[in-house]
């Protein structure tokens, strides 16, 4: 992988804690965080606010870093039909911000991200926590105290392995379909 310098918005939507982590990238092994947080919104009543604050926040951080890709965490599906419907709504106007930032935009399932940190599509947030902070090598005094902000992390990240790592790319089939899809990769 040439040294390209790319910024990934990672984002864990959720109507009452919605985590993001921004990472640059350079090559396959330079990694480094440039922001992280999350967007606290239990203390507003109003679903529709929610989404707009939602929205604002992205809109927000894509204006103050630039990233070629924002890759957001698929909602789960769960037996709460309510709870999934607003999750999709915030992924929803998350994906709206970027869309209006000509931002291009990955989703990844919650099991796969956890993989692709972890090892485990069945890992805790806290074991997703544990690999962020090793791989990212932030010390303790950086850490989150709410784990979404590192979710939101693992997801910027989980696209950056997808991107290096041609045996995950979604619909490819190893490295026949990668160098198909990268022949300005490969040396003569």
């Amino acid at each position: 992988m040439k040294n390209k310098e790319t910024i990934i918005l990672g984002i864990d939507p959720g109507t009452t804690i919605m985590g993001y982590g921004i990472i640059r990238t350079s090559g396959k092994n330079t990694i480094e965080m440039l922001e992280m947080g999350a967007l606290h919104l239990s203390k507003i009543s109003d679903h529709a606010l929610k989404l707009k604050k939602i929205y604002d926040r992205c809109a927000q951080l894509i204006d103050s870093h630039s990233p070629d890709v924002m890759a957001v965490e698929a909602p789960f599906f769960g037996k709460n039909v309510q709870s999934m419907l607003k999750l999709g709504r915030a992924q929803g106007v998350a994906f709206s911000a970027a869309l209006s930032k000509e931002v291009s935009i990955a989703e990844y399932a919650p099991r796969k991200v956890k993989k692709a940190i972890t090892g485990s599509g069945s890992a805790s947030k806290e074991q997703v926590a544990a690999m962020v902070q090793r791989t990212l090598k932030l010390k303790d005094d950086q850490m989150p105290k709410h784990l979404d902000a590192t979710d939101g992390l693992a997801v910027a990240l989980c696209h950056h392995f997808q991107l290096i790592s041609p045996t995950m790319q979604k619909g490819g089939s190893g490295w026949k379909a990668f160098i198909k899809d990268n022949p300005e990769r490969i040396k003569s």
